[in-house]
């Protein structure tokens, strides 16, 4: 009994995983690795960088920021199809997030990394706590698309990868 629950559990994290995959954007930080199924000298691990930029055997350079997982493997795979291969089988996931940060009134300000589904409240938690004068409605967020725009957030707010959350002081 006991292993059907732990297999569903898995199950479910599993699902949850490529869903998230087929809607995340990638960007720099991000790590990823390209495969192709019987083809080793296709396998890429790469750090994206500022550039959005990777090397791929027989493309050269290929720009993946700002798509998704699935768009980096379609892409890829209708590269290959036809010149390279007849039916190429192409997985590419996200091996490491790029971070998100947190400052303000928290235990320990920095980058974290992030992991899907993750909440303001999951991010206070990974920086140690509010400190004594943290204020609970003073949450901003700023989004990695447009750092300049302040969002009012609350705990259960969504946080993506690159975001950055201010945790403000409050008064008595």
């Amino acid at each position: 009994m006991i292993k059907k629950i732990i297999i569903g559990m898995l199950f479910v994290l599993i699902q949850f995983s490529v869903i998230a995959n087929n809607f995340y954007i990638l960007g720099p930080g991000d790590k990823i690795e390209i495969k192709v199924f019987g083809q080793k000298d296709l396998t890429v691990d790469t750090l994206l960088s500022n550039s959005g930029q990777i090397n791929y055997p027989f493309f050269g350079e290929i720009k993946v920021t700002g798509l998704t997982v699935k768009q980096v493997e379609k892409l890829i795979y209708n590269g290959l199809k036809g010149d390279y291969l007849v039916n190429p089988n192409v997985y590419v996931h996200v091996v490491e997030y790029r971070p998100f940060y947190i400052h303000g009134e928290v235990q320990k300000p920095g980058g974290y990394p992030y992991q899907p589904g993750l909440t303001v409240n999951q991010a206070i938690a990974l920086a140690g706590g509010l400190t004594e004068r943290a204020s609970k409605d003073k949450i901003y967020l700023f989004k990695e698309s447009n750092k300049s725009k302040q969002i009012n957030a609350s705990l259960t707010y969504k946080v993506n990868a690159g975001d950055t959350i201010l945790i403000k002081q409050r008064f008595f």
